[in-house]
């Protein structure tokens, strides 16, 4: 195995970025940031441009980017950074359409492309996948409910054409389920509240179908207090509840041993190994799950929405 050292460029400095991606590479000594690109932000010490394509210009020394912008410009991004002979890291989601998923794929030969689900790094989720694995499942509820001026404050782009709105958040619970349940899911039903000012749903609810048992999703970005990141599955060996985004699992309400939290140590930890490997893992069931449910749903008007 490879312990050369893999220099970065990070895409983007908005939350996400300084409150995980920062820390993350930051403590694993595979990665060394090498420059930033954000119109808005800098760090000290840090090579700093406005855009990917000053960066680029620069002709530093780099092995791979990381893009942390809104999806509705990352493929293009990624398409760039691809053509100029990089290793990929791409935040949830991969782009803000399938076909873009698809035309990136295509284009990553010779590089590594890593299409993050970072729920997917929750301390529980690995530990429900094997334990569901050989159960049958009766029915699945999941409740995705936050704040979005909690978690997303003043981000108009979010309620935009392409911003993805209650998705952006729903789309970790996706990457959960796809993940923890052992047969492939398929939607059957949508309904999304729209408000009259904006162009993206801030609440949905779903009807999903995994191997003949109901998953009825009920999600919302309008939700007031407390986060409710919930999934519950009832099988035939008894009721396995994740909460806490993942974090915490019980089996007929009885708390479970977990792994400790590190869900973007992880995901930095993935993408050296596939570097070295010469690999890549882009899975885009979680995005396939809401295109059908943009497509199949009905929309209802909710009251206009102010941050």
């Amino acid at each position: 195995m490879s312990n050369s050292l893999i220099r970065l460029g990070l895409v983007g400095l908005g939350k996400i970025a300084r409150d995980q991606h920062l820390p993350a590479i930051a403590e694993n000594p595979r990665f060394a940031l090498t420059a930033t690109a954000d119109p808005q932000g800098a760090l000290e010490g840090i090579a700093s441009y406005p855009t990917l394509d000053a960066l680029l210009d620069a002709r530093l020394a780099l092995d791979a980017v990381v893009l942390c912008t809104p999806p509705s410009v990352r493929a293009g991004l990624a398409q760039r950074a691809l053509e100029a002979g990089l290793h990929v890291m791409l935040e949830k989601p991969p782009a803000a359409g399938l076909s873009q998923v698809d035309a990136l794929v295509r284009a990553s030969a010779g590089c590594t492309m890593l299409a993050t689900w970072h729920s997917r790094e929750s301390a529980a989720v690995d530990a429900a996948a094997a334990w569901l694995a050989a159960r049958q499942i009766k029915a699945v509820r999941l409740n995705w409910r936050e704040d979005v001026r909690v978690w997303h404050p003043g981000q108009d782009w979010l309620l935009a054409a392409g911003g993805f709105g209650v998705f952006d958040t729903a789309i970790n619970a996706f990457s959960i389920l796809t993940h923890i349940l052992p047969q492939p899911l398929a939607l059957e039903s949508a309904d999304l509240g729209i408000p009259a000012n904006r162009q993206a749903p801030m609440t949905a609810r779903l009807t999903m179908r995994h191997a003949g048992a109901e998953v009825a999703c009920d999600l919302s970005i309008l939700h007031p207090g407390a986060p409710q990141w919930d999934i519950a599955v009832d099988t035939d060996a008894g009721l396995l509840q994740l909460t806490q985004g993942g974090q915490q699992m019980t089996i007929d309400n009885n708390a479970q041993e977990v792994a400790p939290d590190a869900e973007y140590p992880r995901l930095y930890a993935r993408f050296a190994r596939l570097i070295d490997a010469g690999q890549s893992d882009v899975d885009a069931r979680p995005l396939t799950l809401v295109a059908d449910a943009v497509m199949l749903g009905s929309h209802h008007s909710l009251p206009p929405f102010e941050f």
